[in-house]
């Protein structure tokens, strides 16, 4: 592809997960050398993080020896796609305009023209606030698992693993095996949900359903408690978490003593760069979440492909053949022939992977019915300080704010660090409660760069170019 001057532009991918690493492969079979842009120091993406060099040796006790193996092979595989391409690690893409990426990274600000992008930067924790969330102590699911593979150190001693999400089960085990037995987790979804979502799974991966099993029966031969169907009620400490306070039913409140949380509702597809890119979104009723619009190569534009978790959770299967099939599909547009049947190969089983991903949220639900439920003294948005209380007076108001870009306005919901990241389903839950309306009339919040936040010590330089291009 080429630019307006005619120079040749190299294709472009944004995130070195799965879906990323997948499609950098299937340029370099093609013979061409894209750019891999990776805001972290190493590949691999959340699920197949890399261990830190701190825990390398603790790797088989992690995983199990056998899918240790597995990822071991799979990062030198990795490691030889990239040596091909044009890599560049700790680079922050912070926006996209006019065709042309805004990076940042340890050489300072730069500008990347592209003819063709791929976005592939996966999802991230979804949340809904609890009130004492903001404690120290508290983490997302996530956030405990880079704790442990990133850092190589442990969130805590007594922990709570709390919410809906397989990550729960997966990141509790994750430490019950490094020899963590003081772990609790807390369900939200009752286990007559699993049992009917178990039979829809069935249908589409028997295999990734008995994993989830097995993964339940190794956490009860640890020792690990669980309990189903409760709800979140607040977390309690001074400053840091000292405890959890959940219902079950109709009983009474309980209180379980931990040092530690570790909490999430699943994941949700990391939008906000495609967005700015261009894409289109629509409303999922059964994910309800405002998600892109592809078709069925994961084309979002007339030159941008959106693939892996950032365009719909699917795990790390799905991602990696979406990442090749939109590879595929780039290829195609520079007039380079392509196998039809592995194109139809890879659209089939993109499709089974991600129904078994719907059929599971059913299995792990979020829980917005608990959103009237949140108290006025909860921060929903723990950057700005942005209490549940203080949107419902703006929604409430004689002016009645109901769109939730105009209560962020109002509030500063969602105008932090995390630029609403983290609070933005919270916001949203709320204001479609107290407001009565849709969740299309509520809308969502528009993403805006930069949309995660830019190093103080690299300002000058953006706003040198920047004064630069105004000449």
């Amino acid at each position: 592809m080429k630019n307006q001057t005619g120079c040749d532009l190299r294709p472009v991918i944004i995130g070195a997960g799965p879906a990323g690493l997948a499609a950098a492969r299937a340029f370099v079979e093609a013979g061409v050398r894209p750019i891999v842009l990776e805001e972290t120091n190493s590949p691999g993406g959340q699920g197949t993080r890399r261990l830190s060099p701190a825990v390398e040796n603790l790797g088989n006790k992690i995983f199990g020896h056998r899918i240790y193996k597995r990822s071991v092979e799979r990062e030198r595989q990795e490691d030889l796609v990239l040596a091909q391409c044009d890599y560049r690690r700790n680079t922050l893409a912070w926006a996209i305009y006019n065709n042309v990426i805004s990076t940042l990274s340890d050489d300072g600000y730069d500008e990347i023209p592209y003819g063709q992008l791929l976005i592939a930067i996966g999802a991230t924790d979804r949340i809904l606030a609890v009130e004492g969330w903001q404690l120290s102590g508290v983490y997302t699911l996530g956030g405990a698992q880079v704790a442990l593979k990133t850092h190589g150190s442990a969130i805590g001693r007594k922990i709570i693993f709390a919410g809906s999400s397989p990550l729960l089960y997966l990141a509790a085990a994750q430490y019950a095996r490094l020899g963590f037995r003081d772990i609790t987790i807390l369900d939200t979804t009752p286990k007559s949900e699993k049992y009917r979502a178990a039979i829809a799974m069935a249908r589409y991966s028997l295999k990734t359903l008995f994993e989830g099993i097995s993964l339940i029966r190794e956490l009860r031969a640890y020792g690990v408690k669980i309990k189903n169907g409760v709800r979140l009620v607040r977390f309690e400490g001074d400053q840091r978490v000292r405890s959890v306070v959940y219902s079950e039913r109709r009983n009474k409140d309980q209180k379980i003593e931990c040092d530690a949380v570790a909490f999430g509702f699943g994941l949700k597809p990391e939008t906000q760069l495609a967005e700015l890119a261009g894409a289109q979104l629509g409303f999922n009723e059964h994910f309800r979440q405002w998600l892109p619009l592809i078709d069925d190569d994961g084309q979002a534009g007339s030159d941008f492909w959106l693939a892996g978790d950032s365009v719909a959770v699917g795990g790390a299967d799905a991602a990696a053949m979406s990442g090749r099939l939109a590879a595929l599909a780039m290829l195609a547009q520079q007039g380079r022939a392509q196998d039809r049947n592995e194109i139809a190969r890879l659209r089939a089983k993109i499709k089974k992977l991600r129904n078994f991903q719907q059929a599971m949220t059913n299995a792990f639900r979020w829980p917005y019915g608990d959103a009237p439920l949140i108290t006025d003294e909860t921060y929903v948005c723990r950057c700005e300080r942005v209490t549940a209380g203080e949107i419902r007076q703006a929604v409430y108001s004689d002016v009645a704010h109901t769109e939730v870009n105009r209560i962020k306005a109002i509030t500063r919901c969602g105008m932090g660090r995390c630029q609403g990241r983290f609070c933005n389903q919270t916001l949203q839950e709320i204001a479609i409660f107290a407001s009565g309306k849709e969740p299309r009339a509520v809308g969502r919040l528009r993403a805006q760069a930069p949309f995660r936040p830019i190093p103080v010590g690299h300002a000058d330089d953006v706003l040198g170019r920047q004064e630069q291009d105004c000449v």
